[in-house]
């Protein structure tokens, strides 16, 4: 039996020591190096899978906006048919009786009223469209007053129309957004155009603040509300 002082005894079991913790040192390395691949690779497929639901959502939104368009200006082209048949005929009924100057002055007061009425609704609709504009700022500035405290986002996609975007609100991604549309529509009451995550409750919550006209609470329930999708 070999002596257990014997002088290569401390150098060869330094020399297995040295060679085992290489082989766990590296074994740590190429583990860490893996990990961080895998979570590389799943950051860059969550990138790509968002930046991809972006497109499609703005995609189908500009579809509807296009086909808004187009009925819009199909109504008109009708409408402009419509009052060209109308000159027509009146140019006719003009014609037909020049001989009578009592119904030829009633038939000018009727197109004369006619021409008035439209003024007037063509005032209106300006007046209308101007107050919604006022009213929408007033909503914007009062919403403002929510964003510090509520990590609340105000954008305007479109005039007349108001996006809001909460955060803060899901615990596990405090930067997730949670948002709404708001439009102001021709008779000046809010219409809410889009929600996402949807909300059940949100025709209630739109009745509401019609009712009330308290934006403020609107904007906290719709807060609590999404707050409640996470518990």
């Amino acid at each position: 039996m070999a002596c257990i002082t014997h002088s290569s005894v401390p150098g060869q079991l330094e020399k297995t020591l040295k060679q085992v913790r290489s082989k766990l040192l590296n074994q740590c390395i190429e583990e860490t190096y893996t990990t961080e691949i895998t979570e590389r690779k799943q950051a860059h497929k969550d990138a790509i899978k968002s930046y991809t639901d972006t497109c499609s959502k703005k995609y189908k939104e500009d579809e509807i906006l296009f086909a808004n368009f187009q009925t819009c200006r199909n109504d008109i082209e009708h409408q402009n048919v419509l009052v060209k048949e109308k000159m027509n005929e009146m140019s006719r009924i003009l014609l037909d009786m020049q001989d009578k100057e009592k119904q030829k002055d009633d038939l000018i007061a009727s197109i004369q009223q006619l021409r008035e009425e439209q003024a007037r609704k063509k005032d209106l609709m300006i007046a209308q469209n101007k107050a919604n504009k006022d009213r929408l700022k007033t909503l914007q500035k009062s919403a403002e007053t929510f964003e510090s405290r509520l990590r609340l986002e105000i954008r305007k996609p479109q005039a007349e129309q108001l996006q809001f975007v909460f955060r803060n609100i899901n615990h596990k991604d405090l930067e997730c957004p949670y948002t709404f549309i708001l439009w102001l529509n021709a008779e000046g009451e809010y219409t809410v155009i889009s929600c996402d995550p949807p909300l059940e409750c949100m025709p209630q919550l739109e009745k509401k603040v019609r009712e009330t006209n308290n934006f403020s609470a609107f904007l906290a329930n719709v807060r609590k509300e999404f707050a409640a999708l996470n518990l």
